[in-house]
């Protein structure tokens, strides 16, 4: 399969995924009566940053591999490091960012864990041959 397809098919799992997760945490701050127009601003944008997150990831990782299958495999090791650090460091700015701007801190966090379950469920329902 084409490494671009698998980069889309696999951010389009995490993206259904923390819509789907953020949701039932919006949800969940509105049963407990916490519901506040901050909670689903922070969920929007905690969604996107770790969407974003994920996508630039499988980006620079499938082009290391492309790099590295070429037999440039420290080049794509030193891609793969400057990719990490660059998406932690964007990554700690947009959050500051969205707590400064008010968003809820819980609402804006939380999206962050919910990508190592979904990509678990996701493997759990993979089926086998694909």
């Amino acid at each position: 399969m084409d490494s671009r397809k698998i980069v889309f098919r696999e951010t389009a799992i995490i993206a259904i995924g923390e819509i789907l997760c953020s949701g039932i945490m919006v949800g969940i701050f509105a049963a407990l009566g916490y519901f506040q127009w901050n909670v689903l601003w922070g969920a929007l944008a905690g969604c996107a940053v770790m969407i974003a997150n994920y996508f630039f990831m499988a980006v620079s990782v499938s082009l290391a591999a492309d790099r590295a299958e070429r037999g440039d495999v420290e080049q794509a090791k030193k891609m793969v490091q400057l990719s990490s650090t660059f998406r932690l460091v964007a990554m700690g700015l947009l959050l500051f960012l969205g707590i400064k701007l008010g968003a809820n801190v819980i609402a804006l966090l939380l999206p962050l864990v919910f990508a190592r379950p979904i990509l678990m469920l996701a493997e759990f329902f993979r089926k086998k041959d694909a």
